[in-house]
């Protein structure tokens, strides 16, 4: 005689220790299995890290010379910071693809039939897309050290300001993550991008927003990437445009709370909505 077993059940432990712990273990397991696509997609994971080195090569050197920053600064000093910010923000991209096509292939619902957390997906998509952020990060800082961007304040300074880029890019993680189960279809996610990339451009990433219309510069004051870009730029000691808008003055205190409220807004609504798909 046979009896049907309940997988859902099986070796999940009791305590609330042995839990968290059967719980990050899990976690461990997802962000190995979304590592290991580097390894099988090697193309696909070049021109992803690729990608924002041509960006900063083309506005450095196509763009950047018709560029003046006040005080005569050197404008590929005044670019690298808002390229580091704008690649950060723009990975929410990766984040929705990535999700999107794992929800079409109905990979997730085999793993929520499985005896595993159900925090594990999310935990592993996130902590896989920040390595990945990270390495993408310290390949831009290479190539803009080759192409003589500098920075000109301390260490601490420095490990600051890759703090508040990876910040950044939680927030903007977990927006990914959101935006691509409510999107669910290829087809919609091509239509967030298309919104993405004006909201990303319209920041001082490039330019000061003393250039834009009245209107239009308020706006691009407070974009949470020109708070970064302008909180890293004051920890690099790199060149800016002054300006008297509170938000300008106050970069590194928007640096910090905008991702907070971003992360504040879309972690429940994205926690939400997977347990709905779990449901």
């Amino acid at each position: 005689m046979t009896s049907a077993v309940d997988l859902s059940a099986m070796a999940r432990p009791t305590g609330r220790a042995a839990r968290f712990g059967w719980a990050l273990a899990d976690a461990w397991t997802m962000t190995r299995r979304e590592l290991a696509h580097w390894a099988r997609q090697p193309v696909q994971l070049v021109v992803g890290l690729a990608f924002p080195v041509l960006m900063l090569v083309m506005f450095a050197y196509f763009i950047g010379g018709g560029m003046h920053v006040a005080g005569g600064g050197d404008y590929k000093e005044f670019l690298f910071p808002g390229m580091l910010a704008l690649t950060m923000a723009f990975g929410l991209e990766a984040t929705m693809v990535s999700l999107t096509a794992d929800l079409n292939k109905g990979v997730v619902d085999r793993f929520r039939a499985m005896p595993m957390s159900r925090s594990a997906v999310l935990v592993g998509r996130c902590a896989a897309d920040m390595i990945e952020s990270l390495v993408s990060l310290l390949i831009l800082l290479g190539a803009g050290l080759l192409m003589g961007w500098r920075w000109h304040g301390g260490f601490g300074a420095g490990v600051a300001a890759i703090g508040l880029l990876l910040l950044l890019r939680f927030a903007m993680l977990w927006m990914g993550i959101y935006l691509g189960m409510a999107a669910g279809k290829p087809e919609l996610v091509q239509t967030v991008q298309i919104l993405v990339w004006p909201i990303g451009f319209l920041s001082n990433a490039f330019t000061s927003t003393d250039t834009m219309p009245a209107w239009l510069g308020a706006i691009a004051e407070w974009n949470p990437m020109s708070a970064t870009a302008t909180a890293v730029r004051d920890l690099f000691n790199n060149p800016g445009w002054d300006s008297d808008a509170w938000a300008s003055d106050h970069a590194g205190l928007l640096a910090v709370a905008w991702p907070l409220v971003l992360v504040a807004v879309f972690f429940p609504l994205a926690v939400r909505r997977y347990q709905r798909l779990s449901g």
